[in-house]
Formats: structure tokens, sequence, C-alpha cells
């Protein structure tokens, strides 16, 4: 197959330019379109996303086959208006221009927060609907250009899929770590809003940038077994359909390794292969169990699923009645969340980026007791300082959103990603945390001195 020649929408931004740098590593052709030029490495297209003219001239130009569509405003403005305007209508023209222009695939970034309206998530997975009245402008306008960007699936022979990331951070980002260094420069960080025992997903951009392109690649590929437009008498029940080809049983039966990139590997003890502790008298096959325990683990532990299971025959076949033209095995016409697959305590995260300045900035902060506002002081609190901003024209930094965000809990089930996309996360919050700070404090010093000169 010939390879691919991307066009990146948004390659200038935050998670575009590490979707840039894979491409580039890995030796594919690739230009960017963008309303700011900020690398000079790749053909640039300067262009507004929301005219479908601009749009098209860039694929024309560059020959594009796969679009990588990443570009919007970043969370938490003011301006509803914007998010509709650029994620919405920006997004239904980047869809035109592709069809107009023969594109075969588009890979769009939708968020994990689609699914969100500040009730808990746990463990959900893509089944999950858009509620009913969503969080905000911001995730209200992905969700609509998730739904234009999977409608449009096959239509004038485009491919599309959407990934859904959530929490993205690591080098590049000045959103995330700018707000924690604020809070860390101000001597703010022995607050804490709420009881942190609520589990949330953060996720290294490196690893973002991978799903997209791998989910560029296996865009194209043909599910492991064929829709059931393809019978000649369409099912009218799951009990009608044949069973999964094996293919499909492949896909959903092999065990998937646990992920431990920050905690590490630790064996699960089992009656053949464990520590053997303290005994009275040693017993007969203790070499053999010591051996295995140390010997590198194999986890051939069946899968086990119940009907309700998103990847069981039951469901898989359910999708297939209410989706005819395609399966939810395959990647085209499909939604991904995408995580580090390593959710930790929301305050977790934001400690560990304040230990590691702390080696920057050794003595900058003094000990103090941690001073825990229940969520409900907080929401109020929160409520004041969003009147005061009303009233002097200011911009609240402390708001209801946010304690609601660090407040709830937020983690999603990736195994679709892991068994459809062949998505496994390579780099750990905690060392992506590492390489994030470092990244800002080269950038921190480097601003101090051009301001000094």
């Amino acid at each position: 197959m010939s390879k691919d020649i991307y066009l990146v929408i948004g390659g200038s931004g935050f998670l575009g330019r590490h979707i840039v740098q894979q491409l580039l590593d890995r030796g594919d052709i690739v230009s960017v379109f963008d309303i700011v030029q900020r690398y000079d490495d790749v053909p640039f297209y300067s262009g507004d996303i929301t005219d479908e003219d601009q749009v098209a001239a860039a694929l024309r130009k560059s020959g594009t086959t796969c679009i990588i569509h990443t570009a919007s405003p970043p969370a938490g403005l003011t301006d509803s208006a914007l998010y509709f305007k650029v994620n919405v209508d920006g997004t239904k023209a980047v869809i035109a221009a592709a069809v107009a222009c023969k594109v075969r695939k588009l890979v769009f970034t939708s968020s994990a927060g689609v699914v969100f309206n500040g009730t808990d998530i746990v463990d959900v997975d893509e089944r999950l609907p858009f509620p009913e009245v969503p969080m905000d402008a911001y995730n209200e306008s992905k969700a609509k250009a998730e739904e234009a960007v999977l409608e449009a699936n096959g239509k004038g022979g485009l491919l599309t899929v959407a990934l859904r990331p959530a929490g993205i951070f690591g080098p590049g980002d000045r959103q995330v770590m700018m707000g924690l260094y604020q809070v860390y420069e101000r001597g703010q960080t022995h607050f804490q809003v709420g009881n942190n025992t609520n589990l949330f997903d953060w996720t290294y951009v490196g690893n973002v940038a991978r799903a997209h392109i791998l989910a560029a690649d296996k865009l194209d590929i043909p599910p492991p077994a064929p829709p059931i437009s393809a019978f000649e008498k369409a099912p009218s029940t799951v009990g009608d359909l044949p069973p999964l080809t094996s293919a499909e049983e492949s896909l959903i039966s092999h065990p998937l390794t646990s992920i431990d990139l920050t905690t590490g590997k630790h064996r699960t003890p089992t009656c053949e292969a464990r520590p053997l502790g303290p005994y009275v008298t040693r017993p007969p096959n203790a070499e053999i169990i010591e051996s295995a325990f140390d010997s590198p683990e194999t986890d051939n532990r069946p899968v086990g699923r119940s009907r309700y299971d998103q990847l069981s025959e039951t469901s898989i076949n359910r999708a297939k009645l209410l989706h005819p033209d395609k399966t939810p095995l395959q990647v085209a016409g499909q939604a991904f969340f995408i995580t580090n697959g390593e959710p930790c305590y929301f305050w977790d995260f934001p400690r560990t980026v304040w230990r590691h300045l702390d080696s920057f900035f050794p003595g900058h902060r003094k000990q103090r007791g941690l001073i825990v506002l229940p969520k409900s002081i907080g929401m109020a609190a929160a409520s004041g300082s969003e009147w005061f901003g009303w009233l002097t024209g200011k911009q609240a930094t402390f708001t209801k959103f946010r304690v609601t965000f660090s407040c709830a809990t937020r983690w999603y089930n990736i195994e679709k990603a892991r068994r459809v996309l062949g998505y496994e996360p390579e780099v750990g919050v905690e060392e992506g945390v590492r390489r994030m700070v470092e990244w800002w404090h080269s950038e921190y010093i480097a601003g101090n001195h051009k301001q000094a000169h």
C-alpha cells in the first residue's frame, strides 16, 4: 500500500505539533494547516478552518490523503460562539473539503469530556451517550463536531474516526502547566478542594499523538467481519446473527497485559508461582514455585465477559443490528477513549508537578499544613469569585467549573482502543510529568533570559 500524505490541521498547536513530529520521525510526508506558523520544518498553509475553499486549496496543493484534525480553541474560554464557529462549523467545512478533494481519511480529535456533565464517570466505555445537559460550550461543541465526523464516514469515499483523549499534558502544554505553576508561585499548594478520593485520567501528549497515527494507519484496514448489510437477508434479532468469526474472537479474547508504566511491574501470586514466606516444612516443590514467581510473567488467564460487556458477543451483535453498515470492531466510523490507563487521585497529579518544580526552585515552598475545603465550601467560594469577576470585568480564575472538575471522579475504559487500534501508552504519568516540568523550566529560563536582555 502507498504511504499516506498527511495534513495536520492545528499542527502548530500543542497536540498537533507532537503528531507532526512523530510523523516526521518515521519518515512520512506531512504539512500543517493553521492560523499561526510556529515551526518551519514542514510545508505550512495559513488559513481559516471555517472557510471550505481555503481548506480545500491546502488539500490540493499538499496532495493530502489523510487529514488529522486537532484544531480547537482551548477549554475554559467564555466566548461560547467561538467554540461553535471553530469546532462545529469548522469541522463541517473540513469534511466538505475532504469529500470535494477525494481525501480518503479523516482523524478527528474529540474529547473525553463529551460525556461529562459534572457527575462521576467511572470506567465508562464508548456506549455512554452524550448528556442531555452538557457541562460547557467546549464539550458541547466537541460532541456536535464528533457527530458530524462519524456521520460522514463512508460518504464520498471518506473514512472517519474520532478519538477522545482525557486530560492531555506534557511538553508544550501552556494551559495545565501554567495554571499549576501560578498556584506554586503564589504559595497556594497547601490548599485542596474535596477529599482527593476521586480518580482522574491524565494522558501524556505523546501517547495521544501515537493513538492518532495508529487510527490513521488502521482506518482503511477491513474489519474482522463483514457488516450485516452484506448478507442477502438482514437479520432482525441478535439471535439471527451468525456467530462471531475467528478473527473477531481472536480480537476480543486474547489477554491484555496490565498497564504499569508508573507503578512498576508487580507479580500476582498464584498457587503455582508465589513467594514461599514463612513455613515449618519446606514444600517439596518449593524450587519450582520460587522459580516460577521469579520468571517473566505470562498472562494466560481467559478473558471473562458478561453479556453487558461492550466487547461481549451479545453487545457486538446488538451494535451490528443498530448500525448494519459497520461493526464495532472496525476503526472507521467509531469513537475511542484515549487515556494513559493509569487513573490517579486528582490532587496527586498537581502535587507531583509541584514536587518536580521544587528541584528547580529549592526553598521556594514553605512547609505548611494541608488545608482541605469541602466541595460545598469550594462551590460557595467559586460563586463569590465569579460574582466579583463579573462586577470588576475581570475573568475569574477560581470558578464553579474548576471546583466540579477537581472533585469529580472521571476515568474511562480504553479496552476498545487497545484491542481495535492496538493502542498502548508508552510514557507513564510520572515520567510524563518529569518531561513536562523539564520542558517548562527550559522555557521559563529562556524567557527570563530574553527579558533580561
